[in-house]
């Protein structure tokens, strides 16, 4: 099948405020639901959607229940429940490995603000692990149960992160982009940064400077080959720019 390359093909959209986000927690694989900011981000973001005109054969999401409740919200809005829908633990957030449920701040505070922002912010250097038996291991989650327990992260950097990614990337949503499927997907800071760093060849040094702020729909015109014909945010760049500086300064709190 041709590719349409008239309109976005592809739209990214991170998940609307969790509770956790609110809180100013490392969430990570944390089974953390929206907040009610969160639940309005993603009403707007799926009337943005709507306005736009831009219709989907098919939506994508992870395994956790911020980034799937995200899609519901939209999918309702934009009269398409009935849309196909896959979920892939693989477009699930960055591992935050034993940070996850600390305080950011307290978490600074504790250990400093520039291993923390090591552990935040560099592309290669992961947080502390979860130990095998802590509870929140994913190897002891019934919904990785069919996953090998050696695919399974104990923490993540950024570059970790884009490596689990990419097999989703390359060998499930291309293919479908490729026979004209127009695609949604809604996922997490982190996977969608990995998607974005590889559609638009942003170095390593550049993507730890990227923040996509939460439900504002990304979208893309992609020809047959994944090149990038067109990018724009729906809420206008602007916009987005002012979200991804509140994310930055959020992030600079801790």
């Amino acid at each position: 099948m041709s590719v349409d390359i008239s309109a976005p093909n592809l739209v990214l959209v991170r998940h609307g405020q969790s509770q956790w986000n609110l809180e100013n927690r490392f969430t990570g694989w944390i089974d953390v639901d929206l907040s009610e900011q969160g639940r309005a981000e993603a009403l707007i973001a799926g009337q943005q959607i709507r306005e736009a005109g831009i219709e989907f054969d098919a939506a994508w999401t992870s395994v956790l229940q911020r980034a799937i409740h995200t899609l519901w919200i939209i999918l309702d809005e934009i009269d398409a429940p009935w849309l196909h829908v896959r979920r892939d633990w693989r477009l699930n957030e960055r591992h935050y490995g034993a940070l996850q449920g600390l305080n950011k701040a307290e978490t600074a505070a504790e250990h400093g603000d520039e291993q923390v922002h090591i552990w935040r912010r560099s592309y290669d250097i992961p947080p502390p692990p979860l130990a095998d038996d802590h509870p929140n291991h994913p190897r002891l989650d019934r919904r990785y149960r069919d996953i090998p327990t050696s695919s399974l992260p104990a923490a993540e950097s950024l570059k970790l992160t884009l490596e689990r990614v990419m097999p989703c990337w390359e060998e499930e949503i291309v293919p479908a982009l490729r026979e004209g499927q127009r695609l949604l997907i809604a996922a997490h800071g982190n996977s969608i940064r990995a998607i974005v760093k590889h559609l638009e060849s942003i170095s390593d040094d550049e993507i730890t400077g990227l923040n996509i702020p939460t439900g504002m729909p990304l979208a893309y015109i992609l020809d047959g080959y994944m090149t990038v014909l067109d990018r724009r945010y729906l809420a206008g760049e602007q916009a987005a720019a002012e979200a991804a500086a509140a994310v930055a300064a959020q992030g600079r709190a801790t």
